[in-house]
């Protein structure tokens, strides 16, 4: 999505060399694009020497602008920035009264705010939005220490025994705590996936040749967990990165079932506190009272991990990534923190304090009056009805997007189902996933797109080119149709799955309509195949995402072999503006409301008008206020984007 603002800086002196690498900090802390306009001229908000050289003076007016997922958070966090005289400022040892800092930390709780020291930055990750005030309840576990012991040849079996029941205790663990407290389906599936990274044979191979070669079992499985850790974190992509959190909390209660110590859970925290911790694991979470946690603040994680998942789901407002010393949180008594912004306010003063709880009124009144808009259908002032559904990565994520008034799964990106595995998945594997996906969805459809890897998405098991640009290469329907030992089997799972509900199946990166009559001419041989093995199966229906300008310019033929079409406007504004939409130097031609682009969506549904098929929008431009009206306009009937943008699309299509 793109959002935009104006604002008047208050900053004192402006944004000269302090205020604006704190500026640009506060930025790289978002993934989106953004860019400050002033006179006519822009810099990247990301590069604190162009921000330097743009000259942002005390009282002039700047434009703030920012595309991608968190741009609306992102441009707030900059808006409100900017408007705040002492941002920026350095720590001198003197609040702005000219009270002594130190006298001022030992205040009585809630008189006064302590102001930030360098090692504590005002804000972190926005992880899970909303806002919260709370006394603080701290998890700082002690560090989990192994002392290495050389085994003799004897105790070997022994020992590799022992770590084996150790393992299997700390699955029975994690199968406990799915039936304690009140957990939400998508708790259970997130338990389910710390069950597999304990029973992965990569964990326990790795700990169990380390104890084989004369190590002991506790540290040769801190070794291990240590390594596979290391190896998820070196992954460029984010859902996969944050997988390492998972793999350090399965391994530390491996390793205390070995020494002989209990896991400190969070069953006593009490209602309303702020979760306060260096590091939180789901499994921690899994454990904890879920509806007494008022908000969570951590020194290490990430918005895509398992921890702000679950906070997500639960309402939970949360921070992560905050850079602070640990010791400074652990003498923290306080804290206020809005996980929508980021901002953190450590042992906030009376004043701050009402601030932020006039905060969280707003916000809850604001999410009243919004989620009134979740369980309506929208429909234009003459009456079309447009539907808004969800893009999903897992079924983790099936809920949340049904509770946000999903009308059925626009996009379920299969990658990460292949992606998050030391293996393939097999066929019986995929066939559980998407049937659990129709079902949970049923009878509102849902659109699966077949596997979209390529270079810049590593798989195990299929080996890529080094390709200079692998968005242009071997990728896509390309890979699939030359790889079908791997085609075939998601093609089977998707046939099988469909009885369970009403599946559609989306080809990627099609440049040639020969591409999908050979991809039509290989579902119907795995449908030949699975009726001969007397294996029900159902009929749904075969898609394009039109992502390529050549798919664009012979939309008419493809329309011809096609039941639908769904835009990917991500990729179709990269391909029509030939710009790297990763590229930050790139921005200002990344835009899909770029009238090149938006010719090509005009193509595609004249195209598809004229055959009498349906066309959606699946990028991140579907949610974008600004450019839901000329969707419509050119004839789009669907709109699919992330949960939380739902209401407001249906919201924005109701007015127009």
């Amino acid at each position: 999505m793109q959002c935009e603002r104006s604002v008047t800086v208050l900053v004192r002196e402006g944004l000269h060399a302090r205020p604006a690498t704190q500026f640009v900090k506060l930025a790289r802390m978002f993934q989106s694009t953004l860019e400050v306009f002033r006179e006519g001229r822009s810099a990247d908000a990301k590069s604190s020497v162009k921000l330097m050289l743009l000259a942002v003076k005390e009282d002039d007016d700047i434009l703030i602008r920012g595309e991608g997922d968190d741009a609306a958070v992102a441009v707030e966090s900059l808006a409100r920035f900017v408007s705040d005289p002492e941002a920026g400022l350095p720590a001198t040892g003197q609040d702005a009264t000219g009270q002594d800092a130190t006298a001022a930390a030992h205040k009585p709780r809630g008189t006064a705010t302590r102001p930030a020291t360098p090692d504590e930055p005002r804000r972190g990750i926005a992880a899970g939005e909303g806002a919260a005030v709370g006394e603080v309840f701290p998890f700082f576990p002690p560090k989990l220490v192994a002392e290495p012991r050389v085994l003799n040849s004897h105790e070997i079996e022994a020992e590799r025994t022992r770590f084996r029941l150790a393992v299997e205790a700390t699955i029975a663990a994690l199968l406990g705590s799915r039936t304690t407290g009140e957990p939400r389906p998508q708790d259970v599936q997130i338990v389910d996936a710390l069950v597999e990274v304990a029973r992965d044979g990569e964990l326990s191979g790795a700990a169990d040749a380390r104890i084989l070669a004369g190590l002991d079992a506790a540290s040769a499985a801190l070794q291990a967990g240590e390594d596979l850790a290391r190896r998820f974190e070196a992954v460029s992509d984010p859902y996969i990165r944050a997988r390492a959190e998972d793999v350090r909390g399965v391994t530390r209660n491996v390793v205390l079932t070995l020494l002989g110590r209990k896991h400190t859970g969070l069953p006593e925290l009490p209602a309303g506190a702020i979760l306060v911790a260096e590091e939180i694991s789901a499994w921690d979470l899994a454990e904890a009272p879920m509806a007494r946690i008022a908000g969570i603040l951590c020194i290490k994680g990430a918005a895509t991990s398992h921890v702000a998942i679950m906070a997500r789901t639960h309402g939970i407002p949360t921070v992560l990534g905050y850079g602070a010393d640990v010791a400074v949180l652990r003498a923290t008594r306080r804290v206020a923190l809005d996980g929508g912004t980021g901002e953190v306010v450590l042992d906030p003063d009376d004043s701050t304090v009402q601030a932020f709880e006039a905060r969280i009124m707003q916000q809850t009144a604001a999410r009243k009056t919004l989620s009134a808009y979740a369980r309506i259908e929208p429909r234009t002032r003459d009456g079309r009805l447009i539907e808004v559904a969800a893009n999903l990565g897992s079924l983790s994520e099936i809920e949340p997007a049904l509770r946000a008034g999903a009308m059925g799964v626009g996009l379920f990106r299969t990658e990460l189902l292949f992606m998050e595995r030391r293996c393939l998945p097999s066929e019986d594997e995929q066939t559980a996933v998407y049937a659990e996906l129709a079902k949970a969805v049923a009878p509102r459809p849902v659109i699966v797109r077949t596997l979209d890897v390529g270079g810049d998405k590593p798989v195990a098991g299929i080996d890529f080119p080094d390709e200079q640009n692998p968005f242009l290469g071997w990728r896509g329907v390309r890979m699939c149709l030359d790889r079908p030992d791997i085609f075939r089997p998601q093609l089977r799972a998707l046939l099988r799955a469909s009885v369970a509900g009403n599946i559609k199946v989306m080809v990627p990166m099609i440049a040639d309509v020969g591409e999908l009559r050979a991809v039509k001419a290989l579902f119907d041989e795995c449908r030949a195949e699975l009726e001969a093995e007397q294996v029900p199966v159902g009929a749904p229906e075969i898609g394009v995402m039109m992502e390529t300008p050549a798919a664009a310019l012979m939309a008419d033929e493809i329309a011809a072999e096609s039941a639908f079409f769904s835009i990917g406007t991500n990729d179709l504004t990269q391909y029509v503006m030939a710009a790297d939409r990763l590229n930050p130097r790139l921005a200002g031609l990344s835009r899909p409301d770029h009238p090149a682009v938006l010719r090509a969506v005009d193509l595609i549904c004249q195209a598809a008008n004229k055959a009498g098929i349906w066309v959606g929008v699946c990028g991140e431009a579907a949610a974008r206020e600004d450019l839901i009206p000329e969707f419509i306009r050119l004839g789009v009937t669907a709109l699919s984007m992330s949960p939380s943008s739902i209401a407001r699309a249906k919201k924005c299509v109701i007015g127009i």
